[in-house]
């Protein structure tokens, strides 16, 4: 159980790390909109990237959490 969750919350990172990071890209440097997050909410090209420091801790937590050792009980 333990490592499908990490790998669904390793997932989840990576997909909204990447559209944080192509929202600040196109709104940074092209001026347009790119991606499903500005449907989404309307923010400013910084708070973009607050969306991917989120997708990078979620990766980070989904890894260790997979990653984590079993306890074994003893009886």
């Amino acid at each position: 159980m333990r490592t499908t969750i990490g790998y669904t919350v390793e997932s989840i990172g990576y997909v909204v790390g990447a559209q944080g990071a192509v929202s600040f890209a196109s709104q940074t440097f092209f001026g347009t909109e790119w991606g499903w997050l500005h449907k989404l909410v309307d923010l400013p090209s910084t708070a973009y990237l607050g969306i991917v420091v989120l997708g990078l801790a979620l990766v980070a937590g989904g890894v260790k959490t997979r990653k984590a050792p079993q306890r074994r009980q003893t009886a």
